[in-house]
């Protein structure tokens, strides 16, 4: 996650006050104070943004536990899912291996866990209805979510400026 920063515009406003004698002793009535407040901040938390896999899954982390889906790269490549296998609640996964499935009208994928742990919620919903993954893969359609295991694991994930350049290059 400290790779993670992101910009936030707190406050932007413009305004144009006059200057008066009361105000200012030295500066003449005539003149126009112009007044520009913008504060832009960086931040860093944990669960603040996305991390990604250089398979194309992506983990949020909050308080040790991880919610898990596939890019939107992915699930553009992938076409309209029409069949997702998640890992069920109590599995224990690892880092790097497969744990699911993902299957489309155009291919069949193999989903990667981008961590270590055990598996506490699947999103039944994607189950059900696979094509949520298509609509918002980063919202309703994410996968699974994991107690991590070993919480050092998510620092060898990108961040979304690296994973925008990796998907630039000719790795992926």
């Amino acid at each position: 996650m400290a790779r993670l920063m992101t910009q936030i515009i707190r406050y932007s406003r413009r305004s144009i006050t006059p200057v008066t004698s009361t105000n200012h002793k030295n500066v003449p009535l005539s003149k126009i104070q112009i007044c520009s407040l913008r504060s832009i901040t960086t931040t860093h938390n944990l669960g603040a943004g996305r991390l990604y896999t250089d398979k194309h899954e992506w983990i949020t982390v909050t308080d040790q536990i991880g919610t898990v889906g596939i890019s939107d790269y992915a699930q553009d490549a992938l076409g309209d899912v029409v069949y997702a296998q998640l890992p069920d609640v109590d599995s224990v996964i690892k880092k790097g291996e497969e744990c699911g499935a993902l299957e489309s009208v155009k291919a069949a994928s193999e989903i990667m866990s981008p961590v270590s742990g055990t598996v506490i919620e699947k999103n039944e919903a994607v189950e059900n209805k696979p094509g949520l993954i298509n609509t918002s893969c980063y919202n309703e359609g994410w996968l699974f979510k994991v107690k991590l295991l070993d919480l050092s694991e998510i620092n060898s994930l990108m961040n979304e400026e690296a994973y925008n350049l990796f998907l630039k290059s000719e790795q992926h």
